[in-house]
C-alpha cells in the first residue's frame, strides 16, 4: 500500500485525510478519498429533500431570441453604464421574481402541517465551486434591477471561488435557481431544497427546428424545468408558473414592465 500521488493526494487533504491507491498487476488501482465537509453536507441535504418530498417536475421551452436580441442591441451600454455584463440569469431571476408574486404558493415553505407564505421574494442562485454546489441568496429579488441583480451574482461568485462566502449569504432563501445550461446540460431535473417548495432549472441554449406562423425556422431554444413540493404545489400551479416564465421571456417588453 502507498500514498497516492497528485490529484488524489490533493483531494484527499482538502479532506483532511490523505488519499490511498492500491497497486494490483498489469498497473490498475484505486484510490479512497474521503468526502470533503461541504461535499458531506450538501448529500445530507440532498438525502433529506428525497426522503422527506413529494417531488415532481414539469417542464417547459422557451424560445430566447427577444431576450438575445436585448441583450445584443443593449448589451454594451449596459455594460458602460454599469459596469457588469448582461447576462440571461438577470432576465430569469426578474421573471421568476414576477410569477412567484403571482404564484404565492410556490414561494412557500413548509414548516411542519404549516405552510408558510412569504410577502417577499429570496432567490437563491447555484454556485459551482471546486468544492461543491452553494446557493447564496438574493434578497427582496422582486425589488432589484437588473444592474444590481448581475452585479449580486457576480460578488457571489467571486467570494464562492475565494472561500469568502458568509453564513448568512447562504440561509433564507425562498425559491432557487440552478443553470445546468452553464456546463452544456440540455435537460435536467433539479432537486428541491427545503424548506424551500420550488426549484427552477435552466439549461443550455440550442438552436433547434420550430414552426411559426406556419413556417419552419431556427431559434435558440431552452429547455426549462420547476422541480415542486406536490405536498402543497398542485400541478396546475406549477405549470401555470413555469408558463408565466415562458410568456415573459419571450415578451420581454411586458416582463420589464411587471405583466
Amino acid at each position: 500500500m502507498q500514498h497516492a500521488r497528485g490529484s488524489a493526494a490533493s483531494a484527499g487533504a482538502t479532506g483532511s485525510a490523505t488519499a490511498v491507491a492500491t497497486g494490483e498487476a498489469g498497473g490498475r488501482s484505486e484510490q479512497r478519498v474521503p468526502m470533503t465537509r461541504i461535499r458531506t453536507r450538501i448529500a445530507e441535504r440532498l438525502m433529506h429533500a428525497k426522503n422527506s418530498i413529494a417531488m415532481l417536475t414539469s417542464f417547459n421551452e422557451i424560445n430566447l431570441r427577444e431576450i438575445m436580441a436585448i441583450r445584443k442591441t443593449h448589451g454594451e451600454a449596459f455594460e458602460k453604464a454599469n459596469g457588469i455584463k448582461l447576462g440571461f440569469m438577470g432576465f430569469f431571476v426578474k421573471a421568476a421574481a414576477n410569477a412567484l408574486r403571482r404564484h404565492p404558493v410556490v414561494n412557500a415553505s413548509v414548516d411542519g402541517n404549516d405552510v408558510v407564505y412569504h410577502d417577499y421574494v429570496d432567490i437563491s442562485i447555484a454556485v459551482s465551486t471546486e468544492k461543491g454546489l452553494v446557493t447564496p441568496v438574493l434578497r427582496n429579488a422582486e425589488s432589484m434591477g437588473f444592474a444590481a441583480i448581475e452585479s449580486a451574482i457576480a460578488d457571489y461568485a467571486r467570494a464562492a471561488r475565494e472561500g469568502g462566502l458568509k453564513l448568512e449569504d447562504l440561509q433564507g432563501g425562498t425559491f432557487t435557481i440552478t443553470n445546468g445550461g452553464t456546463f452544456g446540460s440540455l435537460f435536467s431535473t433539479p432537486i428541491v431544497n427545503p424548506p424551500q417548495s420550488a426549484i427552477l432549472g435552466m439549461h443550455t441554449i440550442k438552436e433547434r427546428a420550430m414552426v411559426e406562423n406556419g413556417a419552419v425556422i431556427a431559434a435558440p431554444m431552452m429547455y426549462v424545468a420547476v422541480s415542486y413540493d406536490h405536498r402543497i404545489i398542485d400541478g396546475k400551479d406549477a405549470v401555470l408558473f413555469l408558463v408565466d416564465i415562458k410568456n415573459q421571456l419571450e415578451n420581454p417588453g411586458r416582463m420589464l414592465l411587471g405583466l
